[in-house]
């Protein structure tokens, strides 16, 4: 088995380099690939796979609160984008310029969208007319590209994969309550599809969306003690409605401007998926998630009967669970090996004694746990099994979350664990950026939300003693 293991080639310990671990991970595990486009990557089968049931079941959670898929345009024009100071400031960094169409200079360079507010308001502007109109609740699945100086995959590519909801509204009530209601969606999904817990809170007014009145975030926490912001919900009030004449006659007659919001996760949830539950065998895929739930392996297949009654398993298995045979050549135990590396929750292992048994060899990916089962049992067992997976993922990912998640009631214990305990640090903070940006520089810690659900660690802010208004989560995040 061992020499098996070195056949599908090792991967780096996560302990002895974690940002080399998960790198080993995403190409060993054929998620992704590289491309003689710096910065861009290839999605492999196995990678797009997890994001089409990633967005199918998301897809699905939007439309059951009203939410209609639509799709805009790839290119905006400058002028467009510059419409909103606050906005273009925020993204001017990262935008790829289009100036050329075939061989003619355009007389107005075009961005490739980095998000794609402006083109929302552009067109809600022309399609919205009346309060008969609102409210407008649309969704678009798109890549967008932000030409990032550092990329990594799912976590930080130049080109990535995405929805972006836009909606128009109202009243500011209807608007801050979608702006919530969305990021509750997410987290949601997040715990109950990816089986990650998150932290949900605000944004500080440094941290939040260029041009938003406020942006709600969900935090998670990898296995390696850094936060990844894993989901954004914007309250955009009426600020783009006014800088774009976004208006709708009332009831009363009278114009009035909309109230909209954004809101947007992405292939990043992946990345998630890999920090949080991978080991050092490779991915552990939730099995909500998993393209493959079950991977039969036959055992001398070759034996009489063992292709067949693998074949018969699978069809019965099918009609509850994704399952697939692995019938190569391979030997038994690089196939073993190569099914951890790619993270299916359950292998099945079948063999000639095996069938004579009547009996079958069940391995959970997640914990390693065998159990032999009859044949007749599996049909009911591995649905079951595949939900206790699911649900027992979720409970150890938030224990290690709690475990790794301290408060600092002063400056010296919060730099102590900062530079000791990698994790979530609670700590109260007065509201002034200054500080926020003092512990940055200090520690490298940011303020990763200030979470819904607040507690008085003490009266004072962690960094200058004044009187504390809110208690914020920090940490190192990637």
């Amino acid at each position: 088995m061992a020499n098996d293991k070195k056949k599908v080639e090792a991967i780096t310990s996560m302990d002895e380099d974690f940002a080399q671990w998960y790198t080993d991970v995403v190409l060993k595990a054929d998620l992704t690939g590289y491309t003689s486009v710096k910065g861009f990557m290839v999605l492999k089968p196995a990678g797009y796979a997890i994001w089409e049931l990633i967005q199918q079941q998301l897809d699905a959670r939007f439309k059951e609160t009203g939410v209609e898929n639509v799709y805009l345009p790839l290119m905006i024009p400058e002028s467009l984008l510059e419409k909103e100071k606050d906005h273009v400031e925020g993204f001017a960094p990262e935008v790829a310029w289009v100036t050329y169409g075939g061989t003619s200079k355009l007389q107005e360079r075009m961005c490739v969208r980095p998000t794609s507010e402006t083109l929302f308001c552009d067109f809600y502007q022309k399609d919205i007319t009346s309060y008969r109109d609102l409210p407008k609740v649309y969704n678009q699945w798109c890549s967008v590209v932000r030409w990032e100086k550092e990329t990594r995959p799912f976590l930080r590519s130049r080109e990535f994969l995405w929805q972006e909801g836009h909606t128009a509204h109202a009243t500011a009530e209807e608007a801050e309550a979608r702006t919530e209601q969305m990021l509750n969606v997410y987290a949601d999904f997040c715990e109950d599809v990816l089986a990650i817990p998150v932290v949900r809170g605000q944004k500080t007014e440094k941290e939040k969306f260029a041009g938003a009145v406020a942006t709600y975030t969900i935090e998670a926490l990898m296995h390696d003690g850094k936060a990844l912001q894993s989901g954004t919900s914007h309250n955009f009030g009426d600020g783009f409605a006014k800088a774009f004449g976004v208006q709708y006659t009332d009831k009363d007659n009278t114009l009035k401007y909309v109230h909209q919001t954004s809101w947007g996760v992405t292939t990043r949830l992946i990345g998630a998926v890999i920090m949080v539950h991978g080991d050092n065998d490779g991915l552990v895929l939730p099995p909500r998630i998993a393209p493959t739930q079950v991977m039969i392996i036959p055992i001398q297949q070759k034996k009489e009967g063992v292709l067949e009654a693998v074949d018969a398993l699978a069809e019965k298995l099918s009609k509850a669970v994704r399952v697939k045979t692995d019938k190569t050549d391979k030997s038994p135990g690089f196939k073993f090996a190569e099914q951890e590396m790619r993270g299916i929750p359950i292998r099945i292992e079948v063999g000639p004694r095996d069938l004579e048994n009547g009996e079958a060899v069940v391995v959970r990916r997640d914990t390693g746990d065998k159990q032999t089962v009859k044949l007749e049992e599996l049909e009911t067992l591995i649905p079951a099994l595949l939900d206790t997976i699911q649900k027992e993922m979720l409970e150890r990912a938030r224990a290690h979350r709690d475990a790794h998640t301290y408060t600092a009631a002063s400056w010296d214990q919060f730099k102590e664990i900062i530079d000791t305990k990698p994790g979530f640090i609670k700590a109260m903070w007065c509201g002034d950026q200054a500080c926020e940006d003092a512990i940055k520089e200090e520690t490298g810690a940011t303020t990763r939300c200030m979470p819904f659900e607040q507690e008085c660690i003490s009266e004072n802010c962690v960094y200058c003693g004044k009187a504390a208004k809110k208690m914020v989560y920090f940490g190192r995040a990637y």
